[in-house]
């Protein structure tokens, strides 16, 4: 997999072809913090960087650094669904939350 992790976050790096080079960018927080490299090593280096930078400006600034997902995940859905769904997890012997884990994994580990 193309992904690296540093202090809590992890960011995708991908080769741009046009430039030469390769380019990442930290995917678990909604502020957008980016970097680049001409190998692995540059490109894992600059992403260390822009992570201690963008905690070392944020407190400069007094501000509350975007922290990765915190792991909880609501979700709305249909009395059907959710019967339907609490169904299949007592079928598979499994949680609720077991049961929905799994299958995300699965859908996300297919892509």
């Amino acid at each position: 997999m193309n992904t690296v992790s540093y202090k809590g976050y992890i960011a995708r790096i991908e080769p741009d072809l046009d430039d030469g080079i390769l380019t990442g960018r930290v995917i678990n927080t909604r502020d957008i913090i980016g970097f680049h490299g001409e190998t692995i090593s540059e490109a894992i280096k600059s992403f260390h960087a822009a992570i201690d930078e963008y905690l070392e400006d944020c407190k400069q600034r007094d501000v509350d650094p975007n922290k990765p997902y915190s792991g909880k995940f609501n979700l709305r859905l249909s009395p059907q669904l959710h019967s339907e769904i609490a169904s299949a997890a007592e079928k598979a012997g499994k949680s609720l939350n077991k049961w929905v884990i799994d299958k995300i994994e699965q859908a996300t580990h297919d892509i």
